[in-house]
């Protein structure tokens, strides 16, 4: 009807072309205009002015010879000052961007490594914008933005850095568990040495408290007893040990059994035995 009447509208964000007798005409603004058609004006069609985003997915090969899928999403929108280029210059506006695109990618991703593509993925995109930015500014549109929004490696190629990812972790554990070993034995080894140490402190107590005991037992034994020497008393410690010994394996119910002499003539054998393992261990000084 508006078309009849010589009126037509324009939405918001939109803009129309106007020709007259074929030719280009006016960009027409949004609001209402009037089209004389019987002076040959028509509108030749509209021009979206919003930002509008294509998402490009280039196979390309890596330096290391590793194939990847990268993803590209360009933003993009028609410039209202140069509209009549936009409409006019391009007849598939996505198709000519998405060629930008490969050629862009397939240059740049070859020199790089897969984990310097991973790294250098903003490069990238620069790179992508500003050869669109240079393009497709002579053709009336401005690139918005431009993402490398996935990268996207070969699935045998996934599988095999997962399993690379989990050998280097397994190897970071197995390392920290080892340490952790090697730090107990140590502690254990510290803590036995200490602890026999300590042992031998009180062994060493021990024997000098027996000594000192039976020293201060001869001593008096000999002042209160008179006509007795060292030899008697040393004889008689001797045999009370002997029995203190012989009561205590029989008290004891887990103990062995030993047999050992234990007549009145044994105990000075095994005072004289001792007596003489002392004197060999300490030969008198002349």
């Amino acid at each position: 009807m508006g078309q009849a009447l010589g009126c037509v509208q324009v939405d918001q964000s939109t803009v129309a072309i106007r020709e007259t007798f074929g030719k280009f005409d006016d960009v027409l603004e949004p609001g209402c205009h009037c089209l004389p058609w019987c002076l040959g004006s028509h509108v030749a069609g509209h021009l979206s002015l919003r930002v509008q985003q294509l998402d490009v997915r280039c196979e390309t090969k890596t330096k290391d010879n590793v194939f990847v899928t990268v993803v590209a999403s360009i933003q993009y929108r028609a410039l209202a000052k140069k509209a009549s280029d936009a409409f006019y210059k391009l007849s598939n506006t996505r198709g000519q961007i998405q060629s930008y695109v490969f050629d862009v990618i397939r240059a740049s991703v070859p020199k790089l490594d897969l984990d310097s593509t991973f790294e250098q993925k903003n490069d990238i995109a620069k790179a992508v914008e500003e050869e669109l930015e240079k393009a497709m500014s002579h053709y009336g549109f401005e690139i918005v933005q431009t993402l490398i929004v996935d990268i996207e490696p070969d699935e045998h190629v996934k599988r095999a850095m997962n399993e690379i990812n989990a050998a280097a972790r397994m190897r970071l554990a197995a390392t920290e568990k080892a340490e952790a070993e090697k730090i107990m034995q140590i502690k254990r080894a510290e803590g036995e040495a200490e602890s026999k140490y300590l042992s031998g402190i009180g062994i060493a107590r021990q024997r000098q408290a027996i000594v000192d005991g039976l020293r201060d037992s001869v001593l008096a034994f000999s002042e209160n007893v008179p006509g007795t020497s060292s030899k008697d008393v040393m004889d008689m410690v001797l045999v009370t040990q002997y029995f203190d010994t012989m009561k205590e394996i029989g008290a004891s119910s887990k103990s062995n059994s030993v047999f050992i002499p234990h007549g009145p003539g044994a105990v000075r054998d095994i005072a004289s035995q001792i007596r003489d393992g002392l004197l060999q261990a300490n030969p008198p000084q002349v």
